[in-house]
């Protein structure tokens, strides 16, 4: 992990750049010296503060990559062209990183005990880097995978979810929020997953028997 002073960036070891590319951005912006990453120097910038400003911003980026990929960026002579290099290495469509992408998603599912909120963040990343590769999913489908991903335990709620919704209203943020509640809830009262579908039943359960009242009082 690099430091500078009290900001800690994980160092890219080639793997979601998109996560690293935002954290030293941010960095170098922090620093006042995210203008070099520009198409071109401002017109009313003296050169030579462009050069001093660039040299610096060389020094930071390699100081948050790993080893193995700094080697991919050696013969860069600007901080523009070292985050240039690396997005068409890391972030380019390319056949590839699609697939592996795709790999990773479909591989992707909570294991028992593990933390609903890594989880969940770890899938957004996934589908993050997808939107990134010209791959998007929309909103319904994003929410279907985040169920189809919990872990067995998860199975009474996933039921309740999907048996008394209609799935085409169903939005990533709603399942996320829901599952969040759900695991604060069981975390609180010690109870299952399974607790949250007898409540749906008995809810609908309550609204048929008051139907079947009303009608009866006719």
């Amino acid at each position: 992990m690099a430091e500078d002073g009290k900001v800690q960036i994980e160092k890219f070891d080639g793997k979601k750049f998109g996560w690293w590319k935002m954290q030293i951005e941010a960095l170098l912006c922090r620093k006042d010296l995210d203008v070099v990453l520009e198409d071109e120097r401002p017109k009313k910038m003296p050169q030579a503060d462009w050069d001093r400003m660039d040299k610096k911003a060389r020094a930071v980026i390699p100081l948050s990559i790993s080893e193995n990929v700094a080697f991919n960026i050696q013969k860069e002579t600007s901080a523009r062209g070292m985050m240039a290099a690396l997005s068409n290495m890391y972030e380019k469509p390319s056949a590839s990183n699609k697939v592996y992408l795709i790999r990773e998603l479909v591989n992707t599912r909570m294991r028992e005990g593990d933390s609903v909120t890594a989880h969940i963040s770890n899938l957004n990343s996934i589908l993050s880097r997808l939107v990134s590769v010209n791959i998007k999913f929309d909103d319904e489908v994003q929410a279907l995978l985040l169920l189809s991903s919990l872990p067995d335990s998860w199975s009474g709620t996933v039921t309740a979810v999907t048996s008394s919704s209609d799935t085409s209203k169903f939005t990533f943020v709603k399942m996320r929020d829901l599952i969040l509640g759900e695991d604060v809830r069981r975390r609180n009262s010690g109870g299952s997953s399974g607790d949250l579908m007898h409540v749906g039943r008995r809810r609908k359960n309550n609204r048929c028997s008051g139907s079947k009242n009303r009608k009866m009082s006719q």
